[in-house]
C-alpha cells in the first residue's frame, strides 16, 4: 500500500474574490453593483405609471449581501478544513486555473473544497488519485459529487490513510488529436465552433460517415448525463409533445461507473452538402467517434464547460472520442 504524505487541497476563487480582482477593491465592486441595479429600478419605474409607487430602494449592503454571505461562509468552511486536515497531513492550497500545470503524485490524497464543477475538472488531472469532495456551503450548492462537510472530511481522510475506505471508480471520456494532443472530461466534450456559427465536419461513427452543418456534437459521460446531455432530451421531448403530440420519452441517466458515453448532434441541417443520419449514438468500450475538422478557423473542443480546457480543432484536424482509460476515484461516505 502506498503511504500517503500530502493533502492537496484545490480550491476556487469565490465571487466575491472575482469582483474584486475586477475592480481592484471589494469597495468599488459594491459600488459597481449597487449602482446597476439602482440604475434599472430606476428605468423601470420610469415606464410605469406616475402614480405607481416608487421602488423601494435596499442599502448598498443589502445589494451586496449575497456575495458577502457566500465569501464569508466559504471561508468559515475552508479555514475549519485546513485545520481538521493539519492534524493528520501536511498540506498544500492550489487554486482551479493550476490545475494543468500541477504534478500531483501517488503519494497525495486530493482534497476539493467548492461545487460539483470544481470535481470534474481536478478529476482530470489527478489520475486514480483519491479525491475527497466538500461542499463548503450545502444551503447554497446541491452538492451532487460533494459527499462530505469540513467535519466530516477528517473521517474521510483518516479512512483513506488506513486503506479502507469506499469510492467508486467514474468513466471519463478521452479525445485524442491526430497530432498527439488529448483532453479528458470528465462530464462531457462540446465539438463546434467557439462563436455562435455553424460546426462543419465529417463524422463516422459504426462504419458509417457523412459531412455535417450542425451547431456542435456533445460528448457525455454517466456523470455528466444528469447535465447537459439531459437538456438535449429535454428540448427533443418538448418538441415532439408541442408538434406531433407525443408522450416524453423516458430518461434515464447513465451509472457514472458505468463504461458508456453518449453523443448527440445539436441542431443537425439537412442540405445538398450536409446529412442527418448520424446524430445520436452509444460509445461503448470498443467503439470510437472519429470526427473531421472541415472549419478553416476557430474549431474547439472544450470539456466540462470550461472553455480555459480546449483543443483547437481546425482544418486538417482529425479527432477520436473514446472511454478512457483512466478513471477518477471519488471517495465516498
Amino acid at each position: 500500500m502506498i503511504n500517503i504524505e500530502n493533502a492537496i487541497i484545490v480550491r476556487n476563487k469565490t465571487r466575491l474574490e472575482q469582483l474584486t480582482e475586477r475592480f481592484n477593491t471589494q469597495d468599488q465592486a459594491k459600488f459597481y453593483i449597487t449602482q446597476s441595479k439602482q440604475a434599472f429600478n430606476l428605468k423601470k419605474a420610469a415606464k410605469q405609471s406616475k402614480t405607481s409607487a416608487p421602488p423601494v430602494e435596499q442599502s448598498p449592503d443589502e445589494e451586496f449581501k449575497m456575495y458577502d454571505d457566500e465569501h464569508k461562509r466559504f471561508y468559515q468552511s475552508f479555514d475549519l478544513l485546513q485545520k481538521n486536515v493539519s492534524k493528520l497531513l501536511k498540506f498544500k492550497v492550489i487554486n482551479q486555473d493550476f490545475l494543468p500545470s500541477y504534478i500531483f503524485s501517488e503519494k497525495d490524497i486530493v482534497i476539493v473544497i467548492g461545487q460539483d464543477g470544481l470535481v470534474a475538472n481536478t478529476a482530470k488531472y489527478v489520475h486514480n488519485i483519491p479525491i475527497v469532495a466538500v461542499n463548503p456551503d450545502p444551503e447554497r450548492y446541491d452538492g451532487v459529487l460533494l459527499p462530505f462537510n469540513q467535519y466530516s472530511v477528517l473521517q474521510a481522510v483518516e479512512a483513506v490513510l488506513s486503506g479502507k475506505y469506499n469510492f467508486e471508480q467514474v468513466t471519463m471520456a478521452e479525445t485524442e488529436l491526430n497530432d498527439g494532443q488529448k483532453l479528458l472530461a470528465f462530464n462531457d466534450f462540446f465539438i463546434g465552433p467557439a462563436s455562435h456559427s455553424s460546426a462543419r465536419y465529417e463524422i463516422n461513427f459504426g462504419g458509417h460517415a457523412e459531412n455535417h452543418s450542425s451547431s456542435g456534437i456533445i460528448v457525455s459521460t454517466g456523470a455528466g448525463s444528469t447535465g447537459w446531455l439531459s437538456s438535449l432530451f429535454n428540448m427533443a421531448n418538448s418538441i415532439h409533445h408541442t408538434f406531433g403530440n407525443i408522450e416524453p420519452m423516458p430518461y434515464q441517466p447513465i451509472p457514472k461507473t458505468e463504461d458508456k458515453l453518449v453523443f448527440v448532434v445539436r441542431e443537425p441541417f439537412l442540405s445538398k452538402t450536409s446529412q442527418i443520419n448520424i446524430t445520436s449514438g452509444i460509445i461503448n468500450k470498443a467503439d470510437e467517434l472519429v470526427v473531421e475538422s472541415h472549419m478553416p478557423q476557430n474549431g474547439i473542443i472544450f470539456s466540462d464547460g470550461i472553455q480555459t480546457d480546449f483543443l483547437k480543432f481546425n482544418s486538417g484536424a482529425i479527432a477520436t472520442i473514446r472511454i478512457a482509460d483512466v478513471k477518477a476515484k471519488l471517495v465516498l461516505p
